[in-house]
């Protein structure tokens, strides 16, 4: 028997891998059965170079668990190690024995996992003895036993063991006695070992027979070891990757929309599948579905700050060599492989959206509200992404009819243009609510945009600065202009797309005043609501009084909701402008009466009465009072915050019994 001291630089290395080497300490079992695998895969390549002879036999690697002894082991019968080895790979902390296995067969050699050295020593986190029992490939070969109680100081010394290979056997911490519980070792496996290129087992299979669980004698195997993005899509149907699909995420009950197979080798290795989910809303929910692997051995779902940001809406499986299975996420994120793969991906992914949209435009149109999402949220993040997608990214009218953005602007340029060469695209994101707003538009020839979406109007907003050039072909002393997204209620339709100069009505600015004046005295107060009273000539068939919203202000408020930095505009009260229609008969039938001798007269008399001279606001509500035209106010206010889906509970209440009244 022998004794030494591991060979490291401090005496505090072990600390340091309990609290620091792993972000989480169940990554040790990941780290024991990459190892284990590490081990099978060597051997195999020396047999396919004939350095070992004869059938391999049994190469399974198991997780056996032994309560009664309190320890987990990781069993293989891969090319096992002798004493020398041990002292080498073992006792030399970080030299890498697939390190320098991958350099002397590297044109023969399977995936081999290991990188660092430092997986092994995992085992430590969770344990408060480690040992090592082992037996070579190699003829004549003894076989070692390696003992250490997570210091320095180790023992080692000649075993007896019939079965090539190793077996680490962890004598479990007190304190992680969960990793001695059958469901917490299984559903580690499957997390972590679920796709490795060897067969992993645990226990054996277990049934319902007459009301209760049985064993079977069949080995528990917990992983497919050829998964769907190993071979070669020419292998694969559509079936084949829905079935994988519901594999990687056995509770989701939807059917992915497309996927598309990553197969590269230079200038890195890459290969994986990622599927289109049906996205609608909320970006949150679907995050964390894309399972980053190296060589078929998981390694973590919280991609953020590895893959662009919108790509985290996708599912799948990443997995590639250059990957490392490292001690922590942030070196990932700054490893410029990773950024590598990240950029191949992002072109992968924009290629074969264009060339689904190529092939079948309708096919891809019907998807379209499916996957809108996630190629809106490219578009924002990723500007290499933008410039491939804005020639498939489509828009939505009511009549459920699709375009891209220079397709749609063809379409609606001749009708949509306003005096300055403006091109105004108009929206709804409520059809019904807006249906009065429609209607006009519709009467005038003009086509609306449906804009429901939650990332809607960020897009609009890019588009109007990608928009830098003129709409339109200009020739000879054409005026220039820009394209503009406008919501169908943002203002009367003729100021929405202006074909010439406003026409003036022809009433003063007097009693312009007091027709404002007189609704501001009828307008409900509310919370965090301001409305504003304008007087203009819209059309005779127009409403008589009708709210507008301004468009830049409604639109910071939205954006504000998902951006940061934008949450001053959210804190604003909205505000509306109530629109009196001057050239509606009604209008102009209440100016005619505010202004009426008979009216006048009786508000002198009122105003001597009470001895005090009245205020203009008092005068114009006395008018109105007076004439009996208090509750035609009241109604037409109404009437404007119904038209825009704003008139609820006790006001609209009141609404129908006045209506009911007035009839």
């Amino acid at each position: 028997m022998s004794k030494g001291n591991i060979g490291v630089t401090s005496d505090n290395i072990f600390p340091v891998i309990k609290k620091f080497l792993y972000s989480d300490h169940e990554i040790f079992l990941r780290e024991l059965i990459s190892n284990a695998v590490d081990a099978t895969q060597k051997l195999k390549t020396l047999s396919s170079v004939g350095e070992v002879k004869g059938d391999l036999g049994d190469t399974r690697v198991r997780a056996i668990i032994d309560k009664k002894k309190k320890t987990l082991t990781v069993s293989d019968h891969g090319i096992g190690m002798t004493a020398e080895e041990v002292d080498k790979y073992i006792n030399q902390i970080a030299f890498s024995g697939a390190e320098e296995f991958v350099n002397k067969y590297k044109d023969k050699t399977e995936a081999i996992i290991g990188h660092f050295g430092l997986g092994f020593y995992s085992a430590f986190m969770v344990s408060k003895k480690v040992e090592i029992f082992s037996l070579s490939y190699r003829e004549d070969a003894k076989a070692v036993h390696w003992s250490c109680s997570g210091d320095p100081e180790y023992t080692m010394e000649e075993t007896i063991k019939s079965e090539r290979g190793t077996d680490v056997v962890l004598h479990i911490d007190d304190e992680f006695s969960q990793y001695l519980e059958d469901a917490t070792i299984e559903g580690l496996l499957k997390k972590y070992c679920k796709f490795l290129p060897v067969e992993i087992a645990f226990g054996k299979k277990k049934e319902w027979k007459d009301g209760k669980e049985v064993e079977l004698d069949e080995e528990n195997i917990i992983n497919d070891v050829n998964p769907a993005w190993t071979r070669k899509p020419s292998e694969l149907k559509d079936e084949d990757y829905d079935k994988f699909y519901h594999e990687l995420y056995p509770t989701q009950m939807d059917e992915p929309l497309f996927h598309i197979h990553l197969n590269v080798d230079y200038p890195f290795n890459l290969t994986g599948i990622l599927y289109f989910p049906k996205i609608k809303s909320n970006l949150d929910v679907h995050r964390n579905k894309i399972q980053l692997y190296c060589n078929q051995v998981y390694v973590t779902d919280e991609v953020e700050n590895i893959v662009p940001e919108y790509l985290t809406l996708l599912h799948g499986v990443i997995d590639s060599p250059d990957i490392p299975l490292n001690v922590s996420r942030s070196y990932l994120q700054s490893d410029n492989n990773v950024k590598k793969i990240s950029g191949y991906i992002t072109k992968k992914v924009a290629d074969k959206l264009a060339e689904l949209y190529k092939a079948d435009k309708d096919a891809f149109a019907k998807k379209w509200d499916d996957i809108k999402m996630f190629i809106q949220f490219g578009m924002l993040t990723d500007e290499k992404f933008y410039e491939k997608a804005k020639d498939f990214a489509l828009l939505k009218n009511l009549d459920s009819k699709y375009a891209t953005l220079d397709e749609y602007k063809e379409q609606v340029k001749a009708a949509q243009t306003d005096k300055d060469g403006n091109l105004v695209l108009l929206y709804t994101n409520d059809a019904d609510a807006h249906y009065t707003y429609i209607e006009r538009a519709k009467a005038k020839g003009y086509d609306v945009l449906l804009m429901d979406g939650e990332l809607d109007v960020h897009c609009m907003s890019q588009a109007e600065q990608k928009d830098l050039s003129p709409t339109l072909s200009q020739g000879e002393g054409e005026q220039s202009g820009h394209l503009r997204f406008v919501r169908i209620d943002s203002d009367t339709i003729e100021n929405l797309i202006k074909k010439e100069d406003q026409a003036k009505d022809e009433y003063s600015d007097e009693q312009k005043e007091g027709l404002r004046k007189a609704f501001e005295a009828f307008i409900p107060k509310a919370e965090k609501l301001n409305y504003y009273v304008s007087c203009e000539a819209a059309a005779s068939d127009a409403l008589p009084v009708f709210l507008t919203q301004n468009e830049f202000m409604r639109r910071m408020k939205e954006m504000s909701a998902h951006q940061q930095g934008m949450s001053f505009y959210g804190q604003m009260p909205d505000s509306y402008n109530l629109v009196l229609n001057t050239a509606h008969p009604l209008i102009q039938e209440l100016v005619g009466k505010m202004t009426s001798e008979e009216v006048q007269e009786e508000v002198e008399k009122k105003a001597e009465k009470e001895g005090d001279a009245p205020t203009k606001e008092t005068v114009t509500k006395t008018v109105y009072t007076l004439s009996g035209e208090d509750e035609r106010l009241k109604q037409l206010i109404d009437i404007a915050l119904l038209a825009s889906g704003q008139l609820k509970g006790e006001a609209l209440a009141k609404f129908v019994n006045r209506s009911v009244e007035l009839l």
